[in-house]
């Protein structure tokens, strides 16, 4: 006979609850289907990586600085922004261009990297983002929900760590993107594995550059990626609160010039609100937008197609009253 669960020793629960979290580190398919709807609870064994890439920044006081390790830092900033930006984003999420499998599965691997999940999670989230933008629906509106919670409290509850499957269909007949969402933690382990190695070949190699395999590791994985995180999700919580709005979409969605260089063109979050199929969401020639700016280089040597542009109706329409 099962026991009921409330007979069950509380210590003996907990437990359980702690190893399957565990195994969700390794395998998101290892899912606790009971507590999905409770989303203002954070679950502390589940995202303990995510606080460990935070402490790990402490490291910089004792590997110490280098210009290498400063420079290997904000090149991995640059490649996985683009990453995230360009193919997470404006592909995988809205479809906003074509490319080969080739090239969107390196960008997915390249993604993932960035500890920001799969792309199927990412891209599913992100769409119903755009469903119920502002609303009780949206998991991560500063609207609705504090600052702190849409800026990173939201994912790290129970129905934050779930990809709905249903919200990508088309994403989901790729294998290797399925495997790569389900194990998406192997994919920044072995980077920060590649970066370890680099620093400890350069030391040996080149003893001049005045760096380490530690040093490689803190600065090029740890720093980068806590400062390419914080930067991206300030998307979700900065661009709905601060900024001007010049269409009358029906979220709080903002431009923000500063969250727009700092994310390569994402700051431009309420052009983006107002026509999310585009590839281009700086719809002014001063609007920068580096992310298509790269685009438009690889559509020139043939890595991209079909970039969709802003119509011009679309970029006419203006908002009245503010």
């Amino acid at each position: 006979m099962k026991a009921d669960a409330s007979t069950i020793d509380p210590d003996i629960n907990f437990a359980r609850r702690a190893l399957r979290a565990m195994l969700r580190w390794f395998d998101n398919a290892a899912v606790d289907t009971s507590d999905l709807q409770d989303i203002d609870r954070v679950d502390w064994v589940r995202v303990m990586p995510f606080l460990g890439l935070h402490l790990a920044c402490i490291g910089v006081f004792l590997v110490g600085f280098s210009w290498i390790a400063l420079w290997v830092a904000l090149a991995m900033y640059c490649a996985r922004m683009f990453a995230i930006t360009a193919f997470y984003h404006r592909y995988f999420s809205h479809k906003a261009f074509r490319t080969s499998r080739v090239l969107q599965f390196a960008f997915a691997l390249l993604g993932a990297a960035s500890v920001q999940r799969g792309p199927l999670w990412w891209a599913a989230h992100h769409r119903n983002h755009h469903r119920n933008a502002d609303t009780e629906r949206d998991l991560h509106s500063p609207v609705t929900r504090s600052l702190f919670w849409s800026h990173m409290g939201w994912f790290m509850s129970p129905r934050g760590f779930v990809t709905e499957h249903a919200r990508v269909p088309d994403l989901m007949k790729y294998p290797e993107l399925r495997w790569l969402d389900r194990y998406d933690l192997l994919v920044p382990v072995a980077f920060a594995v590649l970066l370890f190695g680099a620093g400890k070949m350069l030391a040996v190699h080149a003893p001049g550059l005045h760096t380490s395999g530690a040093q490689m590791l803190v600065w090029g994985f740890f720093v980068s990626t806590v400062m390419l995180f914080h930067c991206t999700v300030t998307i979700n919580s900065l661009a709905h609160r601060w900024g001007t709005r010049r269409f009358a979409t029906r979220d709080n969605s903002r431009n923000n010039w500063l969250l727009a260089i700092i994310t390569f063109g994402e700051g431009w979050h309420n052009n983006h609100h107002h026509f999310p199929g585009s590839a281009r969401q700086g719809f002014r020639w001063w609007e920068v937008d580096l992310t298509y700016y790269v685009l438009r280089a690889m559509a020139a040597i043939g890595l991209v197609w079909d970039l969709k542009p802003v119509p011009l109706a679309v970029r006419g329409a203006r908002l009245e009253s503010r």
